[in-house]
């Protein structure tokens, strides 16, 4: 368990990365004085340059990303700092790689070496990382076969069979016509495949920064020093108690309870949050309410939120409910969730400006893979404006690198 030396939610101050946006400037108005003075065989001293930004670089994203976790850990930005330090990482190796390599050769003035590096960055990612995406592919499909078998066939279930099939169809597609095209293509085809490129690269970065925040999310063992634990609702049985996913919830906040009173700390009060489903016999806070009492929990420990239909709602109204019971806003706010979920559930919870720590609890193997990919997904259509910027911006970078390489 990731315990709390990650120093989670301790800042005040959101961390910007302006100083990587200034770096990178200053790098391009360098390299094109450099080359609109010396033309090509600038690109030959730029080569140090290069080293020395990528290093810089994912200095400057690493540190950007423990200080998101510090000022908030359920952020997209924690997907993108991550995720893109790992690109840099690779074509930082790439490049000195390439730099070795000419070294011990006789062509040791290759002056379009750096050109080359980044303009094929994005489709030498994939190519480095393909036994990464063909594992996960792979892993991916198994569990959706096991989760159909399991829980009968529906679209939500076959959700990691569809992503797995993009991820190595998108691969395969690239990888074949990077072959037939063969290295003498004109300047339309040699676009087209890094624009491919650049569009599968930022959702790879997305994909590998999930995994990673998700990861540190639901690992994560909040302090104990919290006074209300929301349990998030996700179903109840026909008989109206806790289905075992609601039921893993509830046992890692009575974990957690448990281990905080036992080190000293106050008795936390649970907030059971969950509307009524229409084919429901009664709602999912009363479900949970009535195990928690069975559990030995008094009713006085015990606030009922049982209005929300969504996670987001989870979190809005569980907050005007402790808002409600202490209006200095002075307690310290944890909720437990299933381990996927424990990501997703912050962001939710700090759109509606609470500060709170996530506890995940464990869920059947071949349950987790498909309900990531669910959360995946569901990140995907959240911060469209940013994601927007970022992909644009990644396009015209390729683009550039194209025009740029076919006109020296």
């Amino acid at each position: 368990m990731i315990g709390t030396q990650l120093q989670f939610d301790t800042l005040d101050k959101k961390p910007k990365v302006w100083n990587v946006l200034i770096l990178s400037a200053a790098v391009l108005a360098l390299a094109a004085a450099a080359l609109w003075r010396w033309g090509v065989a600038a690109l030959v001293p730029l080569d140090i340059v290069t080293v020395l930004y990528c290093a810089a670089v994912i200095a400057m994203l690493c540190s950007a990303f423990f200080r998101q976790l510090r000022y908030n850990p359920y952020s997209y930005n924690t997907i993108l700092y991550s995720g893109f330090a790992i690109f840099t990482l690779f074509v930082l190796c790439a490049h000195v790689y390439a730099l070795t390599g000419s070294a011990m050769s006789e062509q040791t003035v290759d002056a379009r070496r750096l050109l080359q590096t980044l303009l094929h960055s994005g489709k030498g990612f994939m190519y480095i990382t393909s036994p990464f995406l063909i594992g996960f592919s792979a892993a991916l499909f198994v569990s959706n076969v096991a989760l159909i078998r399991h829980e009968g066939r529906r679209l939500v279930n076959i959700l990691g069979i569809l992503l797995a099939f993009l991820l190595v169809a998108g691969f395969a597609a690239l990888a074949l016509a990077d072959r037939l095209l063969g290295t003498q293509r004109g300047f339309a085809a040699e676009l087209l495949l890094n624009l491919f490129s650049a569009c599968y690269l930022y959702f790879e970065c997305m994909l590998l920064g999930t995994i990673i925040a998700d990861g540190i999310a639901a690992r994560y063992e909040p302090e104990k020093d919290k006074d209300y634990l929301i349990v998030l609702g996700c179903g109840i049985r026909p008989d109206g108690t806790p289905s075992p996913i609601l039921r893993g919830r509830l046992d890692r906040a009575l974990r957690f309870a448990a281990e905080q009173e036992a080190a000293g700390g106050a008795s936390p009060v649970f907030v059971v949050s969950g509307g009524q489903g229409p084919d429901e016999v009664q709602s999912e806070a009363a479900s949970m309410r009535d195990y928690l009492l069975a559990q030995g929990i008094p009713p006085q420990r015990i606030i009922l939120e049982d209005r929300s239909a969504d996670t987001a709602e989870n979190m809005r109204f569980s907050k005007e409910r402790i808002a409600a019971a202490d209006p200095e806003g002075k307690g310290k706010i944890a909720y437990s969730t299933t381990n996927y979920h424990v990501f997703r559930a912050g962001l939710k919870a700090r759109r509606v400006k609470m500060r709170a720590q996530g506890m995940g609890a464990p869920t059947k193997w071949y349950f987790w893979p498909n309900a990531a990919v669910r959360e995946f997904v569901g990140l995907l259509t959240e911060h469209r404006g940013k994601q927007a910027l970022v992909l644009l911006g990644m396009v015209l970078t390729y683009t550039l690198l194209t025009v740029f390489a076919y006109r020296v």
